[in-house]
């Protein structure tokens, strides 16, 4: 740290306050979280990621006068992508690349900064981005990207331990906000876009000693081994960046793992190569595989599953299940028995060209293009990393989508070298209009004679029972944007063209909208300060907070 930087953080600390003293984030009470629709307790407001709130201060009626409360901008550029944690109108953020904030959810007043600096030799394939941190107790626990795994006085942000997740110096990184299960905080690890070989692990939260390490690609002797070909499983990616869930009466954790390595030639890692694009179930307690569901065996086109495992107890075909409701990449809608893994339905909700449709057991049927032809859906995916929400009002799920986008794949044979980017050549994004320029990683290239293929963003809900859409709502731009439901049917979302909005949950009819003039990439929040209903949002490197007029 220079000088100068130096002079300003100790002025800046001079300035703040330690945050008030509040009832603690017990285990019990994120257990309890929907009872509690006031705070937002995890990362997904609940164990079951269901981004539903029973708030109903703001409704259809009163909506309209909804205004701006407070805002707070990150002190670093670039599309902000934190989500809140809040309990008793404190809220508790991250900010990049590495900085933790106590702030009044209320006014956005700053009660304590605390700043990591990443290690010169840290490397993220995608944005300097942290999405948020977990609570528990009276601690604050945050994944860095120089993959290391940090706890905080929550009263005062002092550190209280700082330990190491994965060797930086192989690209390993940690993004995804970290979730606590019992007396243990759990990560993932990013990174598969230089070779890594991605695990899920999980520490003791008084200590930071670790309890136990799943690695999402098996090693020899162990069961999905057999499924990777000579040496391809120690750098064969599969990531794990986004937030899991966790059904504790099952006392599972469940993660969305990321695409193998390398990315766009699948011909170099022959096989299925497990557990690649499939979500995991685990122990909670001691990490150990119990089922697992694989949604693109020897995925060549990046269609990673980090989604959000949405876990919903509904009536199936008459009979009440436990299930997992899931958006991926690839294009296709899934429900799953959460309890045993057992794949019940599988639709597509966008155009799909990479597969003729799915087998009774939910395995794909691949139809791969011939080179140099389109690949629907694109390399961003039919959907992507950003949080769904199901709302148990309406017995919909809600998500966003990218409409009509494909992309022409490049593979080439690439050499894994520690560190560095480890792709298997590139792609190109198909142009609008004859002699536009395309968008590529790995090489660039231009495509001519195509149309109306770059494609819109929509906002969709669809009945979890058939896979049918419901309604969608167009946007002007492809949408990078999570969803938030309310218990006043209605679901706030954003998009790229940095409009907030508020539709109704019901008809998808646009009810109000914002003009905030940033990207937006995370989900919204809602929570309760002295009696006021807030929504917070996050708009290119700003947080927005709104409330009702007074």
């Amino acid at each position: 740290m220079n000088l100068h930087r130096a002079a300003m953080v100790a002025a800046l600390a001079a300035l703040l306050t330690p945050a008030p003293s509040t009832a603690q984030i017990t285990y019990d009470r994120i257990l309890d979280a929907s009872s509690d629709p006031g705070n937002w307790l995890t990362y997904n407001g609940t164990y079951s990621s269901q981004r539903h709130s029973g708030l109903a201060q703001i409704t259809p009626d009163n909506v309209d006068d909804l205004e701006l409360k407070w805002m707070l901008p990150n002190q670093v550029f670039g599309a902000w992508q934190t989500n809140p944690i809040v309990d008793d109108g404190i809220m508790y953020i991250t900010q990049r690349p590495n900085d933790v904030m106590a702030v009044d959810a209320a006014t956005g007043r700053v009660f304590w900064l605390y700043r990591h600096t990443p290690a010169d030799g840290a490397r993220i394939c995608c944005g300097a981005n942290n999405r948020g941190v977990a609570v528990l107790d009276e601690r604050v626990f945050m994944g860095t990207l120089d993959a290391r795994l940090i706890a905080l006085d929550a009263v005062n942000g002092q550190e209280l331990w700082n330990i190491e997740v994965a060797d930086v110096s192989l690209a390993y990184s940690i993004t995804m906000a970290p979730l606590v299960v019992k007396d243990k905080v759990l990560v993932g690890v990013g990174g598969g876009e230089f070779g890594i070989r991605g695990f899920v692990a999980a520490y003791d939260v008084e200590t930071g000693e670790e309890a136990w390490r799943f690695y999402t690609i098996p090693g020899p002797g162990e069961p999905g081994h057999e499924t990777w070909e000579g040496d391809d499983w120690e750098h064969g990616g599969a990531p794990v960046w986004i937030t899991g869930s966790f059904d504790p009466d099952l006392n599972l954790v469940y993660w969305g793992v990321g695409n193998p390595g390398p990315d766009w030639n699948p011909g170099q890692r022959p096989g299925d190569n497990l557990y690649s694009d499939a979500v995991v179930a685990l122990d909670a307690d001691s990490g150990e595989l119990v089922w697992h569901f694989q949604f693109t065996p020897n995925d060549g086109y990046d269609y990673d599953a980090v989604q959000v495992p949405v876990l919903v107890d509904m009536d199936w075909e008459g009979e009440p299940r436990e299930l997992m409701l899931w958006a991926n990449r690839n294009g296709f809608f899934y429900v799953l028995d959460r309890a045993t893994g057992e794949y019940l339905s599988g639709t597509p909700f966008v155009k799909v060209n990479w597969a003729s449709g799915l087998d009774e057991n939910g395995r794909p049927i691949q139809t791969p293009q011939p080179q140099g032809e389109p690949t629907w859906p694109g390399n961003q995916g039919g959907t992507n990393w950003y949080p769904p929400s199901y709302s148990p009002r309406t017995g919909l799920f809600y998500f966003a989508a990218w409409e009509d986008y494909a992309t022409i794949y490049e593979p080439e044979e690439s050499t894994y070298i520690p560190g560095r980017y480890f792709l298997g050549g590139g792609f190109s994004v198909l142009a609008p209009v004859e002699g536009a320029p395309t968008i590529g990683i790995g090489r660039t290239s231009m495509i001519n004679n195509w149309t109306d293929v770059v494609g819109y963003g929509s906002v969709k809900a669809l009945d979890p029972a058939t896979g049918d859409e419901v309604w969608s709502f167009e946007q002007f731009d492809v949408t990078d944007s999570g969803m938030l439901t309310t218990g006043s049917d209605l679901l706030f979302t954003g998009g790229r063209e940095g409009y907030f909005q508020a539709l109704d949950a019901r008809t998808g009819d646009l009810l109000w909208k914002a003009s905030l003039g940033g990207q937006i990439v995370m989900a919204p929040v809602t929570y309760i300060v002295n009696g006021q209903q807030f929504v917070t949002v996050v708009s290119g490197n700003s947080m927005v907070t709104f409330g009702l007029r007074d």
